[in-house]
């Protein structure tokens, strides 16, 4: 009869951390190496007494209640006056050509349809109107 042996090795319940660690200490050669080589980003911090105001005040779209279009140049401090879509358009355009960045905002009474604010909005843009936005008033 042949009797079999069984062979001395043992299931291991533990972990052999040895080469993790060895891992470990390459990696951290590595970054204790090169950490001083790396350049750190400039950054350029504002100053406290610059002011941000833009250069040239936006021309304000009003869009009121009952859907009429007022406009306000804030650049002359003029009043508002009622326009109409084409004379909006036309007014913009004449501003546009002496300040190719001017700015327009809109703002909308609280009644008003978002629909409409969004109509005016797109026909700026397709009259290529580079800057607009809207305007909030803010909370107390």
């Amino acid at each position: 009869m042949l009797i079999e042996r069984r062979s001395g090795r043992r299931l291991m319940n533990q972990i052999n951390v040895v080469p993790y660690i060895d891992v470990m200490l390459v990696l951290l050669v590595i970054f204790m190496v090169t950490a001083p080589l790396i350049n750190p980003g400039q950054i350029e911090l504002p100053q406290v007494g610059k002011t941000s105001d833009p250069p040239v005040q936006p021309m304000e779209v009003s869009i009121r209640a009952d859907g009429s279009l007022w406009l306000r140049d804030r650049a002359r401090a003029g009043d508002e006056r009622k326009v109409s879509r084409s004379e909006l358009l036309a007014a913009i355009r004449q501003k546009q050509k002496m300040n190719p960045e001017q700015a327009v905002v809109i703002a909308g009474d609280k009644e008003v349809r978002y629909e409409s604010v969004l109509e005016v909005m797109d026909m700026l843009q397709q009259n290529h109107v580079r800057k607009v936005g809207l305007l909030a008033k803010p909370r107390p």
